[in-house]
């Protein structure tokens, strides 16, 4: 992993038992104890404790996804650096994934290194942002994921342990480490694991991956570059533009707090709101549009925020946190009861740009040619 010493598993013995010919340097280590302060001393954890990443664990990740060792994931397009099945299952087994869990990291790394999610920037900047993290599909079953309560917190094993594999990944296949590659001033907590499953069987709604254009029955990850979530309340009402107009002020107010410019935002509507927006017969596309219109502020607002030094001669424009209603996903998921929802703001602006990316199937991918299609000689 780190500049290619990493190790594929704790108790070299192990490899002979591994039905795959793994590529990693091995290393051996006493006991539990002996393996965490290897692991810190050596910087490849963020901090907690992980999982001794043996040869056995890592190939058994390999084999639950059908990949050889040296498959290429893909390449970073800013640094080339490359991303390899057998390094992300390495650092899967440490953050805790089962096997059964590994497609999904697989996928969701996959996401993350298209070229407008802007992984370098994303992962470099001061702002110090997360990747967040939603899954769809039958494969929140599979791996038991929940969408319910305490969704966006420690709901379940395979979220957490997910999205701790992708920051573990980022740690130690990109560099991305606080003071050298991540500059963040900040940070949040979200950067340990940021990773959700929508609540499909809830709600009268399209899934997320449905409404970005995954077809309906496959499982898959949208990838979004955010800052930490911010909870609202709105227990006083049932009307869905009362309900709404909650979120999109909280959308307003982090226009002018931290970035004026419009990109993708998530919402988290859970049941309690959701129930009074289905009832009405809304649809995740008419909250998106109402939110679109109703999210935006004018430059001059900067003023009241302490920032009127740049509004200049500009303080009539208009700035929508979004730059269409596609921008804003729409998310199914929380607890049933309480009147709650939360607001995923962007890193920065349209900079960079979710990604949802199928799991275990390639959408978009051309047909093999035949010889009636093939181009002559």
């Amino acid at each position: 992993m780190t500049s290619g010493s990493m190790t594929a598993g704790v108790m070299a013995q192990e490899a002979a038992s591994s039905s795959l010919e793994l590529a990693s340097r091995r290393h051996s280590a006493g006991d539990f104890d002996a393996v965490q302060e290897f692991f810190h001393s050596n910087g490849w954890t963020d901090g907690l404790p992980i999982v001794p990443p043996t040869a056995k664990s890592v190939s058994a990740c390999l084999a639950w996804a059908g990949m050889p060792c040296g498959q290429l994931i893909g390449i970073e397009p800013v640094r080339e650096l490359a991303v390899t099945a057998e390094k992300l299952a390495i650092n899967a087994v440490m953050a805790g994934c089962l096997p059964m869990h590994f497609p999904v990291v697989v996928a969701a790394w996959h996401a993350m290194l298209q070229d407008e999610f802007l992984l370098h920037g994303v992962t470099s900047s001061t702002g110090g942002c997360g990747i967040f993290v939603v899954i769809n599909g039958a494969i929140r079953g599979e791996i038991q994921a929940s969408g319910s309560f305490n969704a966006l917190g420690n709901s379940d094993r395979a979220t957490a342990a997910i999205g701790r594999a992708l920051r573990l990944a980022l740690i130690n296949l990109m560099d991305v480490r606080p003071g050298q590659i991540d500059r963040s001033t900040l940070g949040h907590p979200g950067k340990f694991s940021f990773c959700i499953a929508e609540d499909e069987e809830d709600t009268t709604w399209q899934p997320l991956s449905v409404c970005r254009g995954i077809p309906a029955g496959l499982s898959a990850v949208t990838v979004m570059a955010a800052m930490g979530p911010r909870q609202i309340m709105n227990e006083w009402t049932t009307d869905p533009k009362e309900i709404l107009e909650t979120f999109a002020a909280e959308m307003r107010a982090n226009q002018l707090h931290y970035s004026i410019y419009g990109g993708n935002y998530a919402i988290v509507i859970p049941k309690q709101l959701r129930e009074h927006l289905q009832g009405a017969g809304w649809t995740k596309q008419s909250v998106a549009e109402f939110i679109f219109e109703r999210a935006r502020v004018h430059r001059r607002d900067w003023a009241a925020v302490g920032k009127g030094s740049i509004v200049r001669d500009r303080g009539d424009r208009v700035h929508p946190a979004l730059d269409s209603p596609a921008a804003l996903l729409v998310i199914a998921a929380g607890g049933p009861a309480g009147g709650f929802g939360a607001v995923i703001p962007p890193w920065m602006g349209s900079k960079t740009k979710a990604v949802t990316s199928a799991i275990g199937a390639c959408v978009d991918c051309e047909p093999p040619k035949t010889a009636a299609t093939a181009p002559s000689t």
